[in-house]
């Protein structure tokens, strides 16, 4: 009897050895890599006519090839929706203004709390607050929005709160416009049919959004004032001058207004190898095919980033650079 007992258990054994190889074949570590050291990431960027969303595809493929792992874009809600995605264990990397990611980590305008482990990859290029309208709306500054309906961007979202800035300093508020909770696309639409006078739109320059409403109307981009940019900057620190040059959709002349920057930020779940591939790439690679890709450079890398921690990845690479924080 105990040496058919003995036998039963060393099948048993064997059994559950084998069943836990094979469990550990098919899930993935913590850090998102399978038992063959490849991973799979995602990478939330935003709309389909912003800036964010090409890029990302751009940068997906290019980090697909330095760490061997797999990185899927998603498209979101942009910078808030992002940090929250983040922050839940949704996604590891994503793309966010450096305002909306100082809310985050301290916990102010949309973030009625802080939002804990996530840092900074880097900064990659000016947001540009481009107020959109028409020659034919007869609006000529910021000061005839009143009035008008006018796209705000999504609630909660980083334009949103730009734009109550904006009208801010001008003297006016949400309750002097007839405010559009409306996507990029939606916005340029609306503009197109004449449902909304104008909009909001914070993005790089040229955005898809914008370029597809030039084709079909002359576009204009209304100025805000340098006493005005100064008001801000002085309120807001995390605003910069930017110029949009002629010729961009069009336009006959250059317009002076503000920026942000964007950013990559990731969790800081996501391994300090991988991040380090993907920052040396991203500078290194010399694959960036936009518009945007002159200004990602690791010399203004770390520029704008205030309060929000460098990824350890990251930090190696500008390290090994000789590139600090400003």
């Amino acid at each position: 009897m105990n040496k058919w007992k003995g036998k039963i258990m060393i099948v048993m054994m064997l059994g559950l050895v084998m069943g836990m190889a094979a469990c550990g074949g098919n899930q993935a570590s913590k850090d998102g890599k399978d038992a063959k050291g490849s991973g799979s990431y995602s990478l939330l960027t935003g709309g389909t006519g912003g800036t964010y969303y090409p890029l990302g595809g751009q940068f997906a493929k290019l980090w697909d090839e330095a760490t061997g792992d797999k990185f899927t874009t998603q498209t979101t809600g942009a910078s808030a929706e992002n940090m929250a995605t983040l922050q839940k264990g949704e996604a590891e990397v994503a793309f966010s203004q450096t305002d909306i990611a100082t809310y985050a980590i301290e916990g102010k305008e949309m973030f009625k709390e802080k939002i804990d482990g996530i840092k900074a990859i880097a900064a990659l290029y000016p947001e540009t607050v481009q107020v959109v309208t028409t020659e034919k709306s007869g609006i000529n500054s910021i000061e005839d929005l009143k009035g008008k309906t006018v796209s705000v961007g999504a609630a909660g979202s980083g334009v949103n709160i730009n734009a109550k800035q904006i009208l801010e300093v001008y003297g006016l508020t949400f309750e002097d416009i007839k405010p559009q909770n409306l996507s990029f696309e939606e916005s340029t639409d609306g503009i197109q049919s004449g449902a909304i006078d104008a909009a909001f739109i914070t993005a790089g320059t040229p955005t898809g959004a914008v370029e597809g409403l030039s084709a079909q109307n002359d576009v204009k981009i209304l100025n805000i004032e340098k006493d005005k940019q100064k008001q801000l900057m002085d309120q807001y620190p995390f605003y910069a001058s930017e110029t949009i040059k002629s010729g961009t959709y069009g336009i006959k002349e250059d317009v002076s207004t503000v920026a942000v920057k964007a950013m990559l930020v990731a969790s800081d779940k996501l391994d300090e190898k991988t991040v380090y591939k993907m920052t040396k790439a991203l500078f290194e690679a010399g694959k960036i095919n936009h518009a945007k890709g002159k200004f990602i450079k690791a010399k203004t890398a770390l520029e704008g980033l205030g309060s929000i921690d460098i990824h350890p990845g990251a930090a190696k690479y500008f390290k090994e650079k000789g590139i600090e924080k400003s």
